[in-house]
């Protein structure tokens, strides 16, 4: 039979003889992953065997058998698999999920024997596709100019691929299999009526309407489940119903995607089925709208399922399913108006996921400094190598330690390996059930309940997982060596160090975790009273991660395992509520406080340091003199850089340089209230400037009588309060530099009668006026009839005898 991408073959092959890389843009249908290897391997196009890259477990086998099946032979022959935990070793291909490559890549450089990496399905943009593709180039670059690079997908944006490889050429493969025909919905769906409900229906109008087999695209295993009990009962005799997630046993996948003897199937699926994977009989799609994407919060270290609308290009390329073996339909949960709004593709893994493992395989590389197509973020590199710091796989030069290449070599997440190299065979459990699905979703929280599952079985729980995650557990036991007993506890903290919760007081289960984020327990759940968990799953709330799976530990098990990180220290710590210092001692674990004390015979220094905090949040406050000695310092400053800024921005940011040598004696509100600043300030001067001060503004005024009155420079111009009496004498008006002192002059009984800044002139003009009203309230005191040639006084009249 001949497929679209037959007619692009000699391209590629002719583009592989030349660049010795391509891109390969093929839309679904077009037959790229059952036509590619078998065209390169007979072309000749390069010595050494085939390798192919498929995202998926259940994709790679098919596709190997779909390889092997149209040379005439069986797997294990001419084509062969690699998977985890499964694998027959063919002699000119071999199709093998991306963590494989990673691991071929990291044990032998040079790629020894391989002749040509193809990438399949490369659009999905996983983690370990990013990882795979950028040390590939790299190798090709440095060690293998030889080998031989194709990247292949549907709906991928192919020129930054081409331009990462050094302009590779790009082959394009024009064409779907077969046509299908798309429909929309006329309304969107409403908002009242729930997801599975909209879902079933749309499905049960598709098989209605329809013939042949039905694909339905659905978030995750949950959705699967409801909407599969929902369409109990509302389709036809003859429909077989069929779940298709990665989560299934591998023997129930495969029946999900074989064809059926009599009647239709309907095959409830998640994305697993958007890649190469061809299901057979399939004639229709029924695109729900919604894809399933893990998030991952660097500011809380954890990562959540979210479920978002699905992209442009992963509408298509499911579209596409329908039309892989004849016409077909697609049925889209959405309307076209409502198509405009949808972004055009999900983003990279690399942008959104924990990069614990990508961290370590670049520690175990040598370099982080590699060509990614999407780099990775820095905030999240940056938590995931403190987390292998912490684990002992890193040192703090951020250099691969021998127990990092320890954890490196185990099928796990980075904490979960660290668990196994440390605890040993009886971890594999646990580690087993911590990567894989909840088996006991909903039961309490207690992760012993799923172990003793494990052990024991328990009708409440999920056989399918039990049975996977018991497989797993003897797969990953045959890695391990043998090691001292530990509780479920201590293997828990091993993986999860920062997840190590203390109960906050108070009645709600509410925890600190050693990582520092906080955390809180159902009500009325089985840990709620716990003093000390391991939080082992957590919502990914950034504000307060929901506990979904927790076990206790107790102080012994914790202070046996982390003894070496378990230290007291002195804490100085200022409390809003108290306002006031708080002096303790403290047992700290990470961010857990295990022992509090008070501690009397704290360090000046750091109380002072602490009070600092307190003077943020109460406030500079300056007044009386601090505030006038400011005021002298703007005055002067006005714009330049002659003195410090003393504006309370300024003071505020350098609060650490010119208070803190100041605070000795400081502890609370009420001692900074009483708090006189001036000395400080001051000390922010050298001598020099303290002289350009005084001269520049004073800050007194000698009256004629030789009183030295403060001026206040808070206002337009300095200003003085001064008795008439007490200026008697003066002919010429006081000034500062250039600036005239403004006078508020006083009664006797020391009420303003002028205010002025032209004393010569009040004395001519005003004076007389007041005067005259002086002498009627204040007979006893002297009102000469020219004020500038009588001898100041503060005193009344003598006594006539």
């Amino acid at each position: 039979m001949t497929l679209p991408i037959d007619a692009a073959l000699p391209d590629l092959i002719a583009a592989l003889k030349s660049h010795g890389r391509a891109v390969l843009q093929a839309p679904p249908g077009a037959g790229k992953t059952t036509r590619v290897p078998l065209a390169l391997m007979q072309a000749g196009t390069n010595a050494g065997k085939i390798i192919m890259l498929e995202p998926r477990r259940i994709a790679a086998r098919a596709a190997a058998e779909r390889l092997a099946e149209q040379l005439g032979e069986k797997t294990g022959q001419s084509v062969g698999y690699l998977m985890r935990g499964d694998s027959k070793s063919g002699s000119k291909i071999e199709v093998v999920t991306e963590g494989i490559l990673t691991r071929m890549l990291q044990s032998d450089p040079e790629l020894t024997g391989i002749g040509t990496v193809i990438f399949d399905e490369f659009h999905e943009r996983s983690l370990n596709a990013d990882l795979g593709l950028a040390l590939t180039w790299e190798i090709i670059q440095a060690l293998r100019d030889d080998l031989h690079l194709v990247v292949m997908s549907a709906t991928l944006d192919a020129a930054p691929v081409a331009a990462m490889l050094d302009d590779a050429p790009i082959i394009t493969s024009q064409g779907r299999a077969y046509p299908v025909d798309i429909q929309h919905l006329d309304c969107p769906v409403d908002k009242s009526v729930r997801f599975e409900t909209a879902a079933a229906d749309l499905v049960a109008q598709a098989v209605k309407s329809t013939t042949g087999g039905v694909l339905v695209f659905l978030p995750g295993e949950g959705e699967i489940r409801r909407i599969e009990a929902a369409l109990t009962g509302r389709l036809p005799g003859d429909i077989d119903i069929r779940p298709l997630f990665g989560a299934m046993p591998f023997d129930k996948q495969r029946a999900a995607i074989a064809p059926v003897k009599t009647g239709r199937k309907v095959v409830l699926s998640t994305s697993i089925a958007e890649t190469s994977l061809t299901i057979e009989d399939i004639r229709v799609v029924v695109d729900c709208g919604r894809a399933r994407r893990s998030r991952y919060d660097p500011s809380s270290g954890m990562s959540r399922l979210v479920t978002e609308r699905v992209t442009k290009a992963e509408a298509t390329q499911r579209t596409g399913r329908a039309g892989r073996v004849a016409e077909g339909t697609c049925f889209r949960m959405w309307t076209k108006g409502e198509e405009g709004s949808m972004a055009a593709f999900p983003p990279a893994e690399i942008e959104a996921a924990d990069l614990a493992g990508l961290a370590l395989e670049l520690a175990v590389w040598g370099s982080s400094d590699l060509p990614f197509l999407t780099p990775p973020p820095e905030g999240t590199l940056a938590e995931a190598r403190a987390l292998l710091t912490q684990l002992g796989a890193l040192d703090h030069a951020g250099l691969i330690t021998p127990h990092g290449s320890d954890i490196a070599k185990m099928p796990v997440h980075p904490r979960l390996a660290h668990m196994m190299v440390v605890a040993g065979k009886q971890a594999a459990p646990l580690a087993a059930l911590l990567a894989d699905r909840d088996p006991l979703m909903g039961v309490s929280t207690d992760l012993t309940l799923r172990m003793r599952a494990i052990q024991n079985g328990d009708p409440r729980a999920n056989r399918g997982a039990l049975d996977r995650i018991r497989a797993e557990a003897k797969r990953l036991a045959k890695n391990a060596s043998d090691k001292p007993t530990l509780s479920w506890a201590e293997m828990a903290a091993l993986a999860y160090p920062d997840r190590i919760g203390l109960r906050r007081k108070g009645d709600a289960p509410r925890f600190i975790l050693s990582g520092g984020k906080g955390a809180i327990m159902p009500d009325g759940d089985a840990l709620a009273g716990q003093r000390l968990i391991i939080a082992t799953d957590l919502d990914g709330n950034p504000r307060e991660a929901k506990v979904r799976q927790a076990i206790a530990i107790s102080d012994s098990e914790l202070r046996g395992l982390f003894a070496d990180q378990i230290e007291w220290m002195d804490v100085c710590e200022w409390s809003k509520r108290d306002r006031r210092v708080l002096t303790r001692k403290q047992e700290r674990f990470g961010a857990l406080v295990l022992d509090d004390r008070n501690n009397g015979d704290a360090d000046p220094h750091d109380i002072a340091v602490a009070m600092l905090d307190g003077v943020r949040d109460l406030g500079l406050r300056l007044s009386g003199a601090a505030a006038r000695f400011r005021a002298r310092v703007e005055l002067v400053r006005d714009g330049s850089d002659r003195l410090p800024a003393m504006d309370d921005e300024s003071l505020m940011q350098t609060i650490d340089q010119w208070l803190l040598p100041h605070l000795d004696g400081v502890r609370n509100a009420e001692d900074w209230k009483k708090f006189d600043p001036l000395n400080a300030l001051r000390g922010m001067l050298d001598w020099e400037q303290l002289q350009l001060l005084d001269r520049s503004a004073p800050a007194h005024f000698e009256t004629p009588l030789g009183r030295k009155l403060p001026i206040d420079y808070d206002g337009d111009l300095p200003q003085i309060t001064v008795r008439v009496q007490e200026m008697f004498g003066v002919t010429q008006h006081p000034m500062i530099g250039n600036t005239p002192i403004r006078f508020t002059l006083l009664s006797p009984g020391q009420k303003p009668v002028q205010v002025t800044a032209d004393i010569p002139g009040f004395w001519v003009n005003s004076y007389p006026d007041v005067r005259k009203d002086m002498r009627a309230q204040y007979p006893k005191h002297p009102w000469p009839d020219d004020p500038t040639t009588a001898d100041p006084t503060l005193r009344a009249k003598p006594r006539q005898k």
